[in-house]
């Protein structure tokens, strides 16, 4: 599958370990190796900065989306599309419309509501783009515990488990990715038009 755009969720913090950085510098060189652009939370801090000050650094698109609540006009952002809108719901819509596939990275709660929903959509076909975590320290494991647990349990289907790709590197989870087949969506949500947001 040819990926254009790939959005990342992740932390507006760096963290506390040298390799999440180090990690998203990987990922941001395998994205410009590829020509993949980059859609994104629309901040200019922690990995969620760096990620795309590197990537648009690198001659790649870069699409920042966020809620006018986060907006400070004197704060530049690495986006070369920076578009405002009024919630947090109209910011993931958009988010989700403008990209070919999606990517977690670590981050706080929010990056974890993000790619759950997300994959929550591609399980009950709202969405047929492929959804996957790039599981840097292990940072997921505990995620990957608990889905496990509802296959166990007999609250998730274990193909529907399978859909969502894994790797601990850069280059692993973008080959998986690109070579991932978007599955039908028949309520195509994600796809929907929206008049969320305007370009600034």
């Amino acid at each position: 599958m040819r990926i254009e755009r790939l959005c990342v969720f992740c932390g507006s913090s760096a963290g506390n370990l040298p390799l999440y950085t180090e990690t998203v510098e990987a990922l941001a060189s395998e994205m410009a190796a590829r020509h993949i652009g980059l859609v994104y939370g629309g901040g200019n801090r922690g990995l969620m900065g760096l990620l795309a000050t590197s990537v648009h650094a690198a001659g790649l698109p870069v699409i920042g989306i966020s809620p006018r609540r986060f907006h400070k006009e004197t704060v530049p952002h690495p986006a070369d599309e920076y578009i405002l809108v009024d919630t947090m719901h109209e910011r993931k819509e958009l988010m989700y419309r403008r990209a070919d596939a999606f990517l977690a990275i670590p981050g706080g709660i929010g990056t974890l509501e993000e790619i759950a929903e997300i994959f929550t959509w591609n399980t009950i076909g709202f969405s047929g783009k492929p959804v996957a975590l790039l599981n840097i320290a292990g940072f997921y494991d505990p995620f990957l515990a608990q889905l496990k647990l509802m296959v166990d349990s007999g609250f998730l289907k274990a193909e529907q488990y399978a859909r969502l790709l894994v790797s601990d590197s850069p280059k692993g989870i973008l080959d998986a990715l690109e070579l991932a087949e978007r599955t039908a969506a028949p309520w195509s949500v994600v796809d929907s038009p929206t008049s969320a947001g305007k370009a600034r």
